[in-house]
């Protein structure tokens, strides 16, 4: 099995591994120490030693290692470890007035070069091409480093760019989205509220012209229904409508546990019911979650099962508030039921686990249907 190749444009890891580019110029520089130094007394083969061992510390003390390097520079015609260091202090240091300096004390030490002769100091064309290329010598890693240093920034600042927009583009969709939320809500407000208010008036109607006591308690019930479900629409309607534009405006009062006994009247089931939250204050959300659990399975037993016995039972366990909402089987299955998306209970669950509880949904040995809900007042 062969190794597959790197993708275009991307180098291979040895040749990027730090430790490697950290100890590659050291093992150069070493070798032109001991090139240019075969025939130097011991103490000059030490100084272009330690002027290449030190290069393993340039990145973190570039200025130091320079000034470290000078000395073997200048006893011992050495080049690749003070070119290194120029080049690492060019690119690790921004201000010019770091830079400039050491280049130029590198091409100093590389034209008064040990030991001093009176052609240094000379007049001619030798002279000027040499210092020529002492500032060649200097400027060159210089310019080098610098370039690399602006790289590595302009790469910095274009990432930053890169998740500057796709935190723009993140906000823009969801401006969208919310956008698209407010017109939903008022397509759904004008649609759902025409079908109710239609409801509402047919249920007014029957009531005045019916003589039978209980149609005109069915048609009262519809009726008040149908009120309640068009303000509860206005409410959620203007919440998502707040969401967007004022993230701070004031909601609606929720329903709470103190709202349980005529949400079960309401209901037009026969409902037995045992209401016993205890006397300690549940916080808001488990109040809400609790109301929502019980309204969600007097809805679904009205769909499928209006005419079974139901019970409906509100305790405190310790920190834990139990719903439980059961429904024996059915005498008669409706011949129509109301079409159902089949989210409420999923939603439920998911409010219950938001919360830190739980919340089981399904049919009994009786052949009846029970939800039960466990949610404690916090998480601790």
């Amino acid at each position: 099995m062969t190794a597959e190749p790197p993708p275009v444009g991307q180098r291979p890891k040895w040749i990027t591994a730090p430790w490697l580019m950290l100890l590659l110029p050291t093992l150069y520089s070493l070798v032109d120490a001991a090139l240019v130094a075969r025939d130097a007394a011991w103490w000059q083969v030490l100084l272009s030693v330690l002027a290449a061992v030190v290069l393993l510390w340039r990145r973190r003390f570039p200025v130091t290692v320079l000034l470290l390097t000078m000395p073997g520079s200048y006893v011992d015609d050495i080049w690749l470890a003070p070119i290194t260091a120029v080049y690492t202090v060019a690119a690790e240091r921004s201000s010019p007035r770091v830079v400039v300096p050491c280049a130029a004390l590198f091409t100093l030490v590389e034209f008064f070069h040990w030991p001093l002769s009176d052609q240094s100091f000379a007049l001619d064309r030798d002279t000027a091409l040499y210092a020529i290329q002492s500032v060649m010598l200097a400027a060159g890693p210089a310019a080098t480093g610098m370039l690399s240093r602006t790289r590595r920034e302009l790469a910095t600042r274009l990432d930053e760019l890169t998740r500057g927009r796709a935190r723009e583009n993140r906000l823009l969709a969801e401006r969208v989205l919310i956008s698209e939320r407010g017109r939903l809500a008022r397509e759904m407000h004008d649609v759902v509220s025409h079908q109710v208010s239609l409801i509402s008036i047919q249920a007014g109607a029957l009531q005045v012209i019916t003589a039978d006591p209980a149609t005109v308690a069915t048609a009262r019930t519809i009726r008040e229904l149908s009120v309640r479900t068009l303000e509860e629409l206005r409410q959620m309607v203007g919440v998502l409508r707040a969401a967007g534009s004022r993230p701070d405006a004031p909601l609606a009062p929720q329903p709470r546990l103190a709202d349980l006994p005529r949400l079960i009247e309401e209901s037009g089931l026969a409902a037995g019911t045992e209401l016993a939250p205890g006397d300690r204050s549940w916080p808001e959300a488990v109040e809400r979650a609790a109301y929502r659990t019980v309204q969600e399975a007097l809805t679904n037993i009205t769909k499928y099962a209006p005419a079974a016995a139901v019970h409906v039972k509100v305790q405190a366990r310790g920190r834990t508030l139990q719903v439980e909402v059961y429904n024996a089987a059915p005498p008669v299955r409706p011949a129509e039921t109301l079409p159902g998306g089949g989210h409420g209970l999923v939603g439920l669950r998911e409010r219950a686990q938001l919360l830190g509880g739980t919340l089981t949904a399904g049919p009994t040995a009786d052949g009846g249907f029970e939800v039960r809900a466990d949610l404690p007042a916090s998480r601790d």
